[in-house]
């Protein structure tokens, strides 16, 4: 699978092939730390002045760096692909191989930082219900009211919580007609694709 970028990330990155390549080594250990510990200003001007550019152009080098090896990593581009993916930037072989290597070194470490971004769900522990039917009242003496109680508890951050929900067997069997056409749905080849370029 190729990383398409668009014209604003090629212009960012387009900053790359005028600077030597240990300035883009020092851009790949910032861009990590960038997504580490957030932007650092002070780290922009720095390496602007040394490089006589704007700090602006050093920002925007860093950033598109750093998209391009988040969403290389968030797909888990091979080799390969990665490297068609740049092919399109027109870059030398040598920078090439120097992006390449980069995404090779920090792809795992990547990852785990964007796991660890994502939001935390709760997850299913177990469930209990009942079964209620009301038969009768004092104003009506021959009803029929079934009524289902749930109660689902769900582990969060090593802690559980409990939700007890209350419907009728309608409703129900409407919510499993539901889930199980979610569900059918998650098995086209549609589906299937952006679970996996999510992951």
């Amino acid at each position: 699978m190729l990383l398409v970028l668009s014209e604003e990330h090629k212009e960012h990155l387009g900053f790359l092939p005028q600077v030597e390549s240990a300035v883009v080594s020092e851009f790949g250990r910032i861009a990590m730390e960038f997504l580490r510990k957030g932007t650092n200003p002070k780290i922009y001007e720095g390496a602007a002045r040394k490089l006589n550019v704007s700090s602006e152009t050093i920002q925007h080098g860093v950033e598109g760096l750093t998209y391009l090896l988040t969403e290389s990593s968030k797909l888990m581009i091979s080799e390969i692909d990665f490297q068609d993916s740049v092919l399109v930037l027109g870059f030398s072989e040598d920078l090439n191989a120097l992006l390449l290597q980069l995404y090779l070194d920090n792809r795992k470490e990547i990852r785990s930082i964007l796991s660890e971004l994502a939001p935390k769900l709760p997850s299913y522990h177990n469930l209990e219900w009942r079964l209620d039917v009301q038969l009768a009242s004092r104003s009506l003496r021959q009803q029929i009211k079934p009524t289902v109680t749930l109660k689902l508890h769900l582990n969060k951050n090593g802690s559980q919580t409990t939700k007890v929900l209350q419907t009728d067997p309608a409703t129900l069997r409407h919510l499993i007609q539901q889930l199980e056409q979610a569900l059918g749905e998650m098995k086209t080849n549609h589906c299937k694709r952006i679970v996996r370029n999510i992951k």
